[in-house]
């Protein structure tokens, strides 16, 4: 499916969403540690042409890096899907793995340990923020409607 520029902005929003939702989980491992947050923020600014697309890029890197220096695997799949989110300035592709980090960042914190559903949960969330027409770019052949 081709995309235009709006489309690929809903998905840079979209993908900066789902990276918000599980930031709480890096954030309570490295609370003094911007990069996650910068990289979502850089997605949102560059949907607002205040940044270009090399910054946002500097900022996906910096988000993948900070994964790289946590223990527990919540953190680690929130840092990712910030990287991604910030990675879909460059490349709309990116963003389905924004949310599909998003849901795996869910699905290892101790609450899904209990609640098998989370990651169920959060996949529904994601289909739900996202236009009818842009569902088949976030979750390929897994949207049906």
């Amino acid at each position: 499916m081709t995309i235009d520029e709006g489309d690929h902005r809903t998905l840079a929003l979209w993908a900066a969403d789902c990276a918000e939702r599980v930031l709480p989980y890096f954030e309570a491992e490295r609370p003094n540690d911007s990069r996650p947050r910068d990289g979502i923020e850089a997605a949102r600014a560059w949907v607002r042409d205040e940044i270009g697309v090399s910054e946002a890029r500097d900022a996906a890197f910096a988000a993948h890096a900070a994964a790289r220096d946590v223990e527990r695997s919540a953190a680690r799949e929130a840092a990712r899907a910030a990287g991604h989110a910030a990675a879909t300035a460059h490349v709309a592709d990116h963003a389905p793995h924004a949310g599909t980090y998003a849901v795996k960042a869910a699905a290892a914190t101790a609450d899904a340990a209990a609640d098998t559903t989370a990651p169920e949960s959060e996949r529904e969330w994601q289909r739900r923020q996202l236009p009818k027409h842009l569902r088949p770019v976030a979750f390929g052949d897994r949207e049906t409607d």
